[in-house]
């Protein structure tokens, strides 16, 4: 399997071989424990179960911790579940880290995006304002919205003013520019979803 678990640490700046100033995200990989594996067998398809931002076991639900305690003797905040080709070789209990990617790769990462609150259309949808003189009144407000006779209302998915962000948001084909796997760390090129300490779920590109 080609997926782990991780955490935004945040963005800062690297230079390449070339002197090219490169942009980077700083993402925290694993140290990520094999929690379940499933089999065709067993569930009908294969996967592995990966937990990952250890917790104190004295923390978690029963239910939780009697379901760690067949692979590990440490508790974890986050679970996530991966489909895999092939889980011949897999030990429950067993640890990935970085060291599972390769400097150059491309990468999936897929996150939740940060809460914007209730927004109105012009950062929430991108709309234009409206004039600023010769006395409109309409700067921000997004317009007519509705229809006349028929059919006598706003149809399903306009555009309006609404909650933004805190939606699950996947960017493709990120070049891991650098690895540092003593301390479990990507640096990615480019921006991830999320907030600083957000989960990520980092996958190589297909």
């Amino acid at each position: 399997m080609s997926a782990l678990l991780g955490k935004k640490i945040g963005m800062t700046n690297v230079f390449s071989a070339s002197g090219e100033l490169v942009p980077v995200t700083v993402v925290q990989v694993g140290p990520c424990v094999v929690t379940q594996v499933k089999t065709v067998e067993t569930d009908g398809y294969n996967s592995l179960q990966l937990a990952f931002d250890e917790k104190k076991v004295e923390k978690l639900t029963k239910p939780m911790a009697g379901h760690l305690k067949k692979a590990t003797d440490k508790g974890f905040r986050v679970l996530r579940e991966f489909r895999t080709d092939d889980v011949a070789d897999v030990e429950l209990g067993s640890t990935r880290g970085a060291d599972l990617f390769s400097v150059g790769e491309k990468v999936t990462i897929s996150g939740i995006t940060k809460g914007r609150g209730f927004q109105g259309t012009i950062k929430r949808h991108g709309f234009s304002r409206g004039p600023e003189t010769h006395g409109n009144r309409n700067h921000r407000k997004p317009g007519s919205v509705g229809n006349s006779a028929w059919p006598g209302k706003i149809i399903k998915g306009k555009k309006m003013p609404g909650h933004m962000g805190v939606e699950r948001e996947t960017v493709k084909n990120l070049t891991i520019v650098d690895i540092r796997p003593d301390e479990n760390l990507l640096l990615v090129k480019g921006a991830v979803p999320g907030w600083k300490t957000g989960i990520l779920e980092v996958k190589k590109a297909d």
